[in-house]
């Protein structure tokens, strides 16, 4: 099918550009001014932004945690990431602890994913356990298009000592690849949760004060010690306060590559969420936590001189009722929010038009960078010739406000209910097909696995 998307706007990370797009089978064919339609369907895209599809490079469907699953899997939260713009998602695969193989968790994910995903996806692989055997699986990870990979500082289940880290980063440096990291401090947040326990404080308002930002900073001191050791970049993934930010400028300023991610909850809410009353701070429970208006105007501003190399989800959504599980214990709630059907739409109303950043900017943030960063650069991540068709038509006039009532989710709550929004995604195209059209999905399952390379983007330092 060819489509000719007329008297748009393309917004690049260079800058904004009035352009035509052709689009012809999965590629982009010719992006130009006044091209003619020849023999493709003509769309009128006056006074709309195309923007490339975008990448969220962190985001948990169907996972098993805390007793219960995620209420999104692969079908209805890629359902409602193409609704939002996100024409490839990176989900995280795991190996088990108990002597399995990293072969092992990329299997069982694609048996959660193929045939399911309405937009495009890949896998980062998660180590959780460091042998021989798990060290040559490395080669073999990278050979299969899984080019980046994620371990944990904190949680049970998945926590890799500092002696493993060391070896793990080194070995995926000599690789040509890098780990994004969960920083927290496990112990002491440990200690933490038993002190408040003995003194009888069971409520969600209590999650923000057993994981304080000194302990996500001390864990990214830790992290970048060690990567420094290690000579190998590093990724702090879901950061959330100026204390863990100062310590990856600190380490920049010595030379270190660094790369830092953040995602929307941390730049739009604050901790007053977790004191909402009849348990309504569940909603918000997530590790790390939502910080304090001080950290949101940091992370804003580190956003802008671009210290944040990309603005991903983290999204990981639960019902009402899988909340509840933690009604008489706030560390039995399932940590966790959705966002990858409003993370573009929220990015532009607060970001983009308040100033705090520019359109090009944006497109650097949820495009190019994790394009680059994520090894598929430039078959997506830019709209230019070769490149596939994925395209966001953003309307930068149109108006709603998020509601649970009306969202994509498979959940009955959203944290960023009542939020307005001044822009509204009308039309996706995913390698060519127009899976999105006036807003509503045409199209769907229509996503396929996407191997990787290894990373492009410049060193952040």
């Amino acid at each position: 099918m060819k489509y000719l998307l007329k008297n748009g706007t393309i917004v690049s990370g260079s800058g904004i550009l009035d352009q035509d797009v052709l689009i012809d089978g999965e590629k982009i064919v010719r992006v130009g001014e006044n091209l003619p339609a020849e023999d493709a369907e003509v769309i009128d895209v006056t006074g709309k932004l195309l923007f490339p599809g975008f990448i969220d490079g962190h985001t948990h469907f169907d996972l098993e945690v805390a007793g219960t699953v995620t209420a999104d899997d692969f079908e209805t939260g890629t359902r409602a990431a193409i609704l939002g713009g996100t024409t490839l998602v990176i989900d995280y695969a795991s190996q088990d602890k108990g002597g399995h193989t990293l072969k092992e968790g990329l299997e069982k994910w694609h048996g959660k994913a193929d045939g399911k995903c309405s937009c495009d996806y890949s896998f980062h692989m998660s180590i959780v356990e460091w042998n021989e055997q798990t060290e040559k699986e490395v080669q073999d990870m990278i050979d299969e298009g899984i080019t980046s990979f994620k371990l944990y500082m904190t949680y049970p289940a998945m926590i890799v000592n500092d002696c493993d880290l060391y070896k793990i980063l080194k070995k995926l440096g000599e690789c040509g690849c890098f780990a994004g990291v969960h920083c927290e401090n496990a112990g002491v947040i440990d200690a933490l949760i038993d002190e408040a326990k003995k003194q009888g404080r069971t409520g969600p308002e209590n999650h923000p004060l057993v994981r304080p930002d000194t302990m996500e900073a001390e864990a990214v001191h830790r992290l970048l010690v060690i990567a420094k050791e290690a000579d190998a970049p590093v990724m702090v993934v879901h950061l959330t306060n100026r204390k863990a930010y100062e310590e990856i400028m600190k380490a920049r300023k010595e030379g270190q590559t660094v790369y830092a991610e953040t995602c929307p909850q941390y730049l739009l809410l604050d901790d007053s969420a977790y004191s909402r009353p009849d348990f309504g701070g569940a909603v918000y429970v997530c590790a790390p936590p939502i910080r304090k208006k001080e950290d949101q105007d940091c992370l804003w501003d580190a956003l802008k001189k671009e210290d944040i190399q990309t603005v991903a989800t983290d999204q990981c959504s639960f019902t009402l009722e899988q909340k509840a599980m933690g009604k008489d214990d706030f560390t039995k709630i399932p940590g966790g929010l959705p966002g990858v059907q409003t993370r573009g739409t929220l990015l532009y109303t607060y970001g983009v038009r308040t100033g705090k950043i520019t359109e090009a900017q944006m497109c650097r943030f949820l495009c190019e960078n994790p394009a680059k960063l994520y090894g598929v650069y430039p078959k997506k991540g830019v709209i230019r010739e070769g490149s596939d068709a994925d395209i966001v038509v953003l309307d930068p006039e149109k108006e709603s406000v998020i509601s649970a009532k009306t969202h994509a989710y498979n959940t009955d709550n959203n944290p960023f209910e009542g939020f307005a929004l001044h822009c509204a995604i009308d039309d996706v195209f995913l390698r060519g097909h127009h899976a999105v059209q006036n807003g509503k999905l045409k199209e769907e399952k229509l996503g396929t696995f996407i191997p990787r390379g290894k990373n492009t983007l410049e060193s952040s330092k």
